[in-house]
C-alpha cells in the first residue's frame, strides 16, 4: 500500500513539473554538529579502555534551505537558535519573496515536521495559497 501511495505522489509531481507554469521547490533544514573524535593522551599501561569525556558544549550550526527543482536555484538562511514555528515562518517569508519574483506559482515539497504546519503561520499559508502551496510528505516517506 505504501509503495502505491509513493507512486501516486511521484505521478503527481511529474504532472506538476510538466505544466511549466509552476516552480517546484524542495525544502528542508539541516543541523551540523562538531564532536571531538581524536585525541592524544598518555594512559597508564594497566588501563585497557580509557574513557575521555568531551566538553559538554558542542559547536553546531543550522540552516533552512530550499532548491528549485526546475533549475537548481538554491536559497538558504542560517538559523542561530533552533528550528521552530517562528524561524520556519521567517524562512517561508524569504522563500515567498523569491517565488513571486518569477511570476509563477510555487509548490514547496516539505517534510511533515510539526513546526512546518504550525498554527502560527496557518493563516499566512492560506492567504498566499494562490502564490505558494505546501505539499507535505507523508510520515516516514521513502522518497
Amino acid at each position: 500500500m505504501l509503495i502505491l501511495h509513493c507512486r501516486l505522489n511521484i505521478k503527481k509531481l511529474h504532472g506538476i513539473l510538466k505544466q511549466g507554469k509552476i516552480d517546484v521547490w524542495a525544502m528542508d533544514e539541516v543541523h551540523f554538529q562538531q564532536h571531538g573524535s581524536r585525541c592524544r593522551m598518555w594512559v597508564p599501561p594497566d588501563v585497557k579502555d580509557p574513557v575521555l569525556f568531551h566538553h559538554p558544549t558542542r559547536k553546531s550550526v543550522g540552516y533552512f534551505g530550499a532548491v528549485r527543482l526546475n533549475d537548481g536555484k538554491f536559497i538558504f538562511t542560517r538559523e542561530q537558535e533552533s528550528f521552530n514555528a517562528m524561524t520556519t515562518f521567517s524562512f517561508f517569508g524569504k522563500l515567498h519573496k523569491e517565488c513571486i519574483t518569477s511570476g509563477r506559482k510555487a509548490v514547496v515539497i516539505i517534510d511533515n515536521a510539526r513546526y512546518h504546519h504550525a498554527k502560527l503561520h496557518k493563516k499566512w499559508r492560506e492567504d498566499h495559497l494562490d502564490e505558494i502551496e505546501f505539499e507535505y510528505l507523508p510520515p516516514y516517506a521513502l522518497i
